[in-house]
């Protein structure tokens, strides 16, 4: 099982100093909006994926009118402990270590400590564009298969290459092709290979989301979940040669796994169109509870379960019978937050098991 005992932050968003120690399975964390709930458990998920759930620079992470900041936390991961620690300098170079021993690099410690995290944004998985969807893929992969991470990391920079030099060619007027071929060649190797973990993936994932959806919803509403790709009929190379003028024209690579995409249908139709609110959140939960699921698998020990203001989501059956599952049915550390502390604990004491309340 996987576990946070304690956790520290200092100089992290509206904390300067503070400690939290957990002694349940499950927490729940009440306090007015603006008290640092969300921020509590953007920490917790920190520590386990090297950055912020929410921000996308470091920097952002810091205190107001402060330098630096500091995250540590004590993990027992099946019975073993684990401490983590994560520093930011004043120069903002980010340093981060296990029982003292730091990190070469970031991407070694992906998928040691998996967290799934469900916040009121996430909703842009449903309505927003391909890129939210490819990215929440992209996460859930790199936990479980390094080769993918690294070549994800590779293909993305490789990309940024040939996109700097279609730029570079369109300024100058002078175009290496020695140098585009070499990067097509690189960036076909990446890109099929990724392209075959993500196919053989989500054949089994879309397949689990689907099954939650019934569950969650109570019918299944004819959802379909699609993997879209330019690569089920070409490989990258053909389209990379295809779209080549196009390229230059438009001064970025047009095609390829970067532009993967799942198609969300309710029969016929785009799903995002026709769903209704509920629609929406069920699908939504469904694509997170398969995550957990899937991580839970392949790591043999499930994920700590981050649940941010999910009561402004589900009505009270659908959140009882969610904190039954994951709380009652499953070995998982699970963390909700809410503004309304006695329907916190109503919920919480609806469930016979064991909790602790932390007011912020």
């Amino acid at each position: 099982m996987l576990q946070i005992k304690n956790i520290s932050l200092i100089q992290f968003r509206n904390y300067v100093q503070q400690q939290f120690v957990f002694t349940e399975k499950v927490i729940g964390i009440c306090g007015l909006n603006g008290s640092g709930k969300t921020n509590l458990l953007d920490a917790i998920y920190y520590l386990g994926f090297t950055k912020s759930y929410f921000s996308k620079t470091d920097s952002q992470n810091v205190h107001h009118g402060m330098q630096g900041m500091r995250l540590q936390g004590q993990f027992m991961v099946q019975n073993e402990p684990q401490e983590v620690t994560c520093i930011i300098r004043e120069n903002n170079k980010k340093e981060f270590s296990a029982n003292g021993v730091e990190y070469k690099k970031m991407s070694d410690h992906i998928g040691k400590l998996s967290c799934v995290m469900i916040a009121p944004d996430d909703i842009e998985l449903i309505i927003g564009g391909s890129e939210e969807r490819r990215k929440f893929i992209d996460t859930i992969l790199s936990q479980i298969n390094r080769n993918y991470l690294h070549n994800l990391i590779d293909y993305q920079k490789i990309i940024q290459q040939r996109n700097s030099l279609l730029k570079q060619a369109n300024e100058t007027g002078n175009f290496d092709e020695t140098l585009f071929a070499i990067l097509n060649e690189q960036l076909s190797t990446k890109g099929d290979l990724i392209f075959t973990e993500r196919h053989s993936f989500l054949n089994n994932f879309l397949t689990i989301v689907k099954d939650f959806y019934v569950t969650i919803a109570g019918k299944n509403d004819a959802i379909d979940l699609i993997y879209e790709s330019d690569l089920l009929q070409n490989k990258t190379a053909t389209l990379l040669e295809k779209n080549k003028q196009k390229d230059i024209i438009l001064q970025r690579t047009t095609a390829g796994v970067h532009k993967d995409d799942v198609g969300l249908k309710m029969g016929e139709r785009n799903f995002k169109n026709e769903a209704s609110q509920g629609q929406r959140k069920s699908l939504l939960f469904a694509l997170k509870l398969a995550e957990w699921q899937i991580l839970k698998t392949a790591k043999g020990f499930p994920p700590i379960l981050l649940l941010d203001d999910v009561f402004e989501k589900l009505d009270e059956n659908r959140m009882h019978n969610l904190l039954k599952w994951v709380c009652e049915a499953e070995e998982s550390q699970v963390f909700i937050t809410d503004t309304h502390a006695n329907r916190l604990q109503e919920q919480l004491n609806a469930i016979p098991i064991q909790h602790q309340l932390i007011s912020i």
